[in-house]
């Protein structure tokens, strides 16, 4: 490795490609501010222990020490359209049922029987009561108590609380939070600033339309941070560097709880060291870029974008994205920056909301760990905006592939499916890799990986209790 410049500080150095904000500078449209802003702390460059992924007690250290304590990412609004619609929402060995009540808010209460400890329900859908299928105790939307059959043989709980426990809930831009344990920062607060910057793109007004989960065999830190840094793509997704600013992407980090990776797309990758001109970036784009709504037009046809002579092969797929969204949705495009409309702006909130933003059709991630270690289920959604003036549509159910399934096997996320194939040919390997690691270290960029730093030093402060939960 060739030696680091000796007046160069650690997590100073930077990718030889043209940065995040000379791409800003350049784009057809005034990126707004905190897009430009930096904020980079660097976090020194200590190994992370390998058993932080593969041990059963760290895991079991999580459950009781981070989970209960933080504001999880549940579920979205358009789930929950009517009086009584509910969602099962389970995590970290905790299921939720997630109901919306007569007077528009939501609550969310544990769906266990207090009788015999049965789940109340396995499946989405509306209810007017929770009826135990066991012995059919009930319980109403609010989780009040309602009856149980046979009273007189339960005198010992006539005067005992027997409504359903319930977790804090909030809302924010259409999506619902939870938290276990009461206490701590409001959601405005744990969320800042993604607050502030999403107010330009709304998503509010946007709507569930596709839903896909898996479960993926490997730690679902594992997995999560496959997606917390883009230079993986210069050996993993060879396809996409024609169009793809890997290891020249930005990234940002905020307090404890809040990161983001700016990755430009319409540039050549610096990895790649002769091009075949503008015209080819974009046909490259349009074949292999993922998002597969944005590869075609209104009409359902495939996108075909020339690039006038005064023109980057960016400031025209910006131009030509601007009049899509425009037309798709009925809202006004034109001042929204290139990036705004192209780029992946991913968005991480700890431990396990990854929401893109912009004005595209957006893509949201979350990572849940499995019953053991090794496994986890990744659940992405695809947000779009519903048409001005148009009612919003009830959000697309989730479908769930197993273990021996392929992102492949769920049509509707076109080439994103072939991409996270791409990703799991890596991560089964990397969790017996961890196990089987002779020194049981993990080492991290300074700057690239500074995501999955601030995520390690977070999840640490809880663990030792300087966040949630006390030390023992």
């Amino acid at each position: 490795m060739a030696d680091i410049e000796p007046d160069i500080k650690p997590g100073e150095d930077r990718s030889e490609g043209i940065s995040w904000n000379e791409l800003m500078e350049k784009d057809s449209r005034k990126a707004p501010d905190f897009l430009t802003e930096d904020a980079y702390d660097y976090r020194g460059s200590e190994p992370i222990p390998a058993e932080r992924y593969t041990s059963p007690e760290f895991a079991k250290l999580e459950r009781e020490r981070m989970w209960p304590y933080v504001w999880q990412f549940a579920a979205r609004e358009e789930q929950l359209n009517e009086p009584g619609d509910f969602v099962v929402y389970e995590n970290a060995g905790r299921s939720y049922l997630i109901v919306r009540q007569d007077d528009g808010s939501i609550r969310a209460m544990h769906n266990v029987c207090l009788h015999r400890g049965r789940k109340l329900r396995t499946e989405d859908g509306n209810a007017e009561k929770f009826v135990c299928p066991f012995h059919a105790f009930a319980w109403n939307k609010d989780g009040s108590f309602d009856h149980a059959p046979c009273q007189w043989d339960f005198p010992h709980l006539r005067k005992k609380n027997m409504n359903l426990p319930d977790a804090e809930v909030d809302t924010w831009q259409g999506y619902v939070f939870l938290r276990e344990k009461p206490g701590g920062p409001s959601l405005e607060e744990y969320l800042a600033p993604l607050p502030e910057h999403f107010k330009r793109w709304r998503h509010d007004e946007c709507v569930t339309v596709m839903h896909v989960a898996k479960e993926v065999p490997a730690n679902w830190k594992v997995t999560m941070e496959a997606f917390l840094e883009a230079w993986h793509t210069i050996v993993t997704h060879p396809q996409l560097l024609p169009f793809t600013g890997d290891s020249n992407s930005a990234y940002r980090t905020w307090g404890d709880n809040v990161n983001v990776n700016l990755v430009p797309f319409g540039v050549m990758s610096p990895h790649i060291q002769e091009g075949q001109g503008e015209q080819w970036i974009v046909d490259e784009f349009i074949k292999y870029n993922g998002r597969s709504s944005d590869n075609y037009d209104p009409d359902g046809d495939p996108m075909a974008i020339a690039v006038p002579e005064d023109q980057t092969a960016r400031q025209a797929l910006g131009a030509k994205m601007r009049q899509v969204y425009t037309e798709q949705t009925g809202y006004d495009h034109s001042d929204a920056t290139d990036a705004e409309v192209l780029d992946a702006l991913v968005y991480n909130v700890f431990p396990n909301f990854g929401p893109w933003g912009g004005f595209m059709p957006n893509i949201v991630y979350s990572w849940f760990p499995g019953e053991t270690p090794d496994t986890c289920v990744m659940d992405v959604r695809i947000l779009a905006r519903v048409k001005k003036g148009e009612p919003k549509p009830a959000a697309a159910p989730r479908k769930f592939l197993t273990l021996d399934q392929k992102w492949t096997e769920a049509p509707e996320l076109g080439g994103l499916g072939d991409v996270f194939e791409q990703d799991m040919d890596n991560l089964p390997y990397v969790q017996e890799g961890l196990h089987c690691s002779a020194n049981g270290k993990v080492e991290l960029g300074n700057y690239q990986e500074i995501r999955i730093r601030q995520f390690q030093d977070t999840m640490m402060k809880y663990i030792n209790g300087e966040l949630g939960a006390k030390a023992d």
